[in-house]
């Protein structure tokens, strides 16, 4: 695999990438803008907003805050947290399957009460007109648990609040046994006059958070309205406002690795939100208003997913659920229709080996045999190439002032020993989309968080913790996270070496010593990446370097 194709490849990829952007996504983007635009000039202005609460309370601890209100506990086999009765608040969740570290048994705690510095929370409510006098809840009313007062896969919860006007709401709780809460607002009207109300669902954050901040997963907000996802990053809301007007689709907020989602009812158009107002805020409000006549009551549901994004669990939930394009919760990216089917191989290998390090391994030899007729082809080409060095050096010193001259002679002697110049360059193309895919897989997916390969590997989806400045952890010293170059990525850059030279020298010799360092180049930049990526890498080196080898023993070339 010759180097100079590498960068090649890897340019034109990137030209490519840059192309698209310029050419498809530009005019998507005025598009979407010119619709925003109208849709903002066509709102009704007697539709009612979404509470917007101020959140800026005085700060209190987290233990603290879970104290200050009467709760609601619930718990099934995948979370466990509580729910406040001040503002029936979901505030309160721990995931039980997974750590925050691979160093401590610390689960991950997710949301976070409202009057804590990092509030992140849910509520659910209604919403009136502004011709309309109703005392509506908010998140500070105190609602009263009516029944059973703990909240389980097989035991909802009803909470109920009076506003001594004749209206009773009440709000009917379900959890099942992964991440949906199913919450039911009725409403029932004791009073004489028909109520008009609009229910709405929110989540607030109150601070932005620490974030990946890297192109090739996105953290902030997320929603499909109708067929079209939308992408929202937490600086682009502090900055302007977005609002969408669906008939069917969700909203919510993602992180790397979790997920904090709103259905609106089926069959109800809705106004999505996107804000930064005393924090940040997703919500959706339905258009139409739920009708109450007296001596009646209507009711409203709403979905909400607070979710580890297990890729098995959220394609069953937009299967079972019925919610459009919910899996794309998990970021795939540009190379969705790959990326998501080679992740099904490679945890169907870790199911079958129990090691996704192993299982990496068997999907690179795969790939390996999979395009091993191209590669052979590839490099009985490049084979020949290093033979004919001498005799295109000779041809150079030949013609040197003749250039066309030059050019007929090489060619003719390219056609001469069927040799093709550029031939190195296609297996490269095809694999960039593995290595892109299998890096994709790395970073996002959380079936591969913190999971082991062998010895000193503990976390295939974090850097080798290893540094060749400490001798590998034989001198007692912890080098600064930018000489942290382990021994995997030491090992990629060896074999990258030993690849480089069975490959032909370029003739050119400033040229020469630019490719000579490009191995220690990419050990340095690719340190940093995830270890299941460069143990990838090198394995791909090694079977590379063992083919190439084979096929140059067996090349000869007419030429003497």
């Amino acid at each position: 695999m010759d180097l100079r194709n590498v960068i090649f490849a890897i340019a034109l990829s990137f030209a490519v990438l840059f192309g698209w952007s310029v050419i498809f996504e530009t005019p998507q983007i005025e598009k979407q803008k010119e619709l925003e635009q109208v849709q903002t000039k066509n709102e009704d202005s007697s539709t009612p907003s979404v509470n917007l609460v101020d959140t800026k309370n005085s700060v209190i601890s987290r233990e603290e805050a879970v104290k200050t209100s009467a709760r609601v506990i619930f718990e099934n086999e995948n979370v466990k947290g509580s729910i406040s009765l001040k503002g029936a608040l979901i505030d309160d969740i721990t995931f039980k399957k997974y750590n925050e570290t691979i160093l401590e048994e610390k689960k991950v705690t997710y949301l976070n009460p409202l009057d804590t510095k990092d509030g992140y929370f849910v509520e659910t409510g209604w919403a009136a007109s502004n011709l309309a006098k109703v005392e509506l809840p908010n998140t500070k009313t105190v609602w009263t648990v009516k029944g059973n007062k703990r909240l389980s896969d097989v035991n909802p919860v009803v909470l109920e609040w009076d506003n001594n006007s004749g209206l009773i709401f009440r709000k009917k709780i379900e959890l099942d046994d992964k991440f949906l809460f199913r919450v039911t607002q009725e409403i029932q009207n004791k009073s004489k006059q028909t109520v008009e109300l609009y229910p709405y669902a929110q989540i607030t954050r109150n601070e932005n958070p620490d974030v990946t901040d890297f192109y090739i997963l996105h953290e902030g907000f997320i929603g499909v309205f109708d067929e079209e996802l939308k992408e929202d990053s937490y600086k682009d809301i502090e900055e302007r406002k977005k609002e969408y007007t669906a008939e069917d689709g969700w909203i919510g907020i993602t992180d790397k690795y979790w997920l904090t989602a709103l259905v609106p009812e089926k069959n109800q158009s809705f106004k999505g939100e996107f804000l930064y107002k005393n924090g940040f805020k997703a919500n959706y409000i339905q258009n139409k208003p739920v009708i109450i006549k007296p001596s009646s009551s209507n009711s409203s549901e709403t979905r909400i997913f607070i979710a580890a994004k297990e890729v098995k669990v959220i394609d069953g939930y937009a299967e079972s659920e019925n919610i459009n394009k919910f899996d794309l919760t998990i970021d795939w990216g540009w190379f969705y229709f790959f990326t998501k089917p080679l992740f099904f191989i490679m945890n169907y290998l870790f199911e079958l080996t129990k090691n996704f390090g192993i299982a990496i391994l068997l999907v690179t030899a795969a790939v390996r045999l999979l395009f091993f007729p191209l590669a052979n082809y590839s490099f009985r080409s490049m084979a020949k190439m290093k033979i004919l060095q001498p005799e295109l050096l000779r041809l150079k010193e030949l013609h040197k002032d003749d250039k066309v001259k030059l050019q007929q002679e090489m060619m003719s002697l390219y056609k001469r020993e069927k040799v093709n110049p550029l031939s190195g360059c296609l297996p490269i193309l095809i694999q960039i989309p593995f290595f892109f895919a299998i890096y994709k897989m790395l970073f996002i997916s959380l079936e591969m968080r913190h999971q082991p390969f062998f010895g000193w590997i503990k976390d295939l989806s974090a850097q080798d913790p290893t540094s060749i400045f400490n001798l590998f952890g034989l001198i007692p010293w912890d080098p600064p996270s930018f000489l942290i170059i382990g021994a995997w990525p030491i090992l990629m850059g060896a074999t990258m070496y030993l690849q480089q030279k069975l490959n032909p020298t370029p003739p050119d010799p400033v040229q020469a010593k630019i490719f000579m360092f490009f191995p220690l180049f990419l050990t340095i930049i690719l340190a940093p990446f995830p270890s299941g990526l460069v143990v990838y890498w090198t394995i791909n080196n090694i079977l590379t370097i063992a083919q190439q080898w084979v096929i140059m023993k067996r090349t000869t070339v007419k030429t003497k």
